[in-house]
C-alpha cells in the first residue's frame, strides 16, 4: 500500500478527481443534453449508450459501464494495472455524471446540426481534459487497442474508422433516418478537431527525438506506454565529441503526452524534441502507396 501511495499521491489523486469532475461534466452535457433529443449517436460507447436509451429507455450511464465491462476485461493485459485503474475512476466518474447531473440541466431543443456541432465541442473539451491526465474514459479507446493486438497488420486508424462507423451507421438504422448519420459523422470530426487543437494543433503526427544515456529503457517504455516502437540513432555532442545515443519514435498526436510522460519517468536528465510531421507513412499510419 506504501508504494501505491507513493505512485499515486493524495495531491496527484485530487488533481485528476477535479479533472475528471468537469471533464465528465463537459462531455456529458454534450451527449446528454444535445445528442439525445436531435437523435443521433455520437461515436463510442457513448452512443451505444444512447442507441440502447432510445430502444430500450435504459439509463445511459449505468449502460456505458455494462459496456465498458468485456472491453476492460479483453485489454487488461494489453493496459496494464495502473493506467486500467486510473481509467476505470474516469469511467465511474462519467457514469454518475450522466445519469445523475446532466439531467438537471436543460436540454437543447433547436437545430440538431448545432446540437451535433456541440455535442463534438463540449465531447472533445471533456476528453481533452482527462488524456491530459493520462487517463482514459474506456470504450472504443480500449477496443481499438485491443483489435490493434489480436490484428497487428491493421493501422489504429482503420480501426478506428471500422468502429466508429458501425456505431454511427446503427445509429442511422435505429432512428430511421440518414441525417442520424450525417449529425454522427459532424460530431465525431469536430471533437477530433477540438482535442487535437487544444492538445497539439492539427498537423498529422508527431516526431519525438530523445538524446539518452538509457536508450533500451526509453524505447521499452515507450513502447509499454503506447505501442510505439522507435529507432536508435547515432549522434556526436559538437563540443565535447562525446557519442550520443538518439531515440526516434513517430506517433500520432494523442499519444505525445503518454511518450513525454514516459521518458521523464525513465531519465529525467534526457534531452527531448518533439516536432510536427506534416506526413507520416507505415505501420500505424497511412500506407505507403497513399491510402488511409
Amino acid at each position: 500500500m506504501k508504494g501505491d501511495r507513493e505512485k499515486y499521491p493524495p495531491r496527484e489523486l485530487g488533481i485528476d478527481l477535479l479533472c475528471d469532475l468537469v471533464g465528465a461534466f463537459l462531455f456529458n452535457v454534450g451527449i446528454y443534453n444535445f445528442a439525445v433529443n436531435a437523435q443521433f449517436a455520437p461515436v463510442g460507447v457513448s452512443g451505444i449508450a444512447l442507441i440502447l436509451r432510445y430502444m430500450f429507455g435504459l439509463p445511459m450511464g449505468i449502460t456505458s459501464i455494462v459496456l465498458n465491462i468485456p472491453i476492460v476485461l479483453v485489454s487488461y493485459k494489453l493496459l496494464g494495472r495502473s493506467f486500467l485503474l486510473r481509467s476505470m475512476k474516469s469511467m465511474l466518474i462519467f457514469a454518475l455524471v450522466l445519469d445523475y447531473i446532466v439531467p438537471m440541466l436543460p436540454a437543447y431543443q433547436g437545430n440538431p446540426l448545432y446540437a451535433s456541432a456541440c455535442t463534438g465541442i463540449f465531447s472533445g473539451l471533456g476528453l481533452t481534459i482527462v488524456y491530459l491526465r493520462n487517463c482514459s474514459t474506456g470504450g472504443t479507446d480500449f477496443l481499438v487497442m485491443a483489435i490493434r493486438k489480436l490484428f497487428p497488420h491493421i493501422t489504429i486508424g482503420k480501426i478506428s474508422l471500422i468502429v466508429d462507423s458501425v456505431v454511427i451507421l446503427t445509429g442511422g438504422l435505429v432512428f430511421r433516418n440518414i441525417d442520424a448519420v450525417i449529425l454522427g459523422l459532424v460530431s465525431s470530426i469536430v471533437t477530433t478537431m477540438v482535442i487535437d487543437k487544444i492538445m497539439y494543433g492539427l498537423g498529422a503526427g508527431k516526431l519525438v527525438f530523445v538524446v539518452t544515456s538509457h536508450e533500451a529503457d526509453v524505447a521499452l517504455k515507450i513502447e509499454e506506454a503506447t505501442g510505439r516502437g522507435s529507432t536508435f540513432l547515432k549522434g556526436q555532442g559538437s563540443f565535447s565529441k562525446d557519442e550520443k545515443n538518439v531515440v526516434m519514435c513517430a506517433c500520432n498526436n494523442a499519444q505525445v503526452v503518454s511518450i513525454r510522460r514516459a521518458i521523464h519517468e525513465t531519465d529525467k536528465a534526457a534531452f527531448l524534441i518533439i516536432t510536427d510531421s506534416n506526413e507520416v507513412y507505415g505501420e500505424g499510419f497511412k500506407s505507403i502507396n497513399g491510402q488511409l
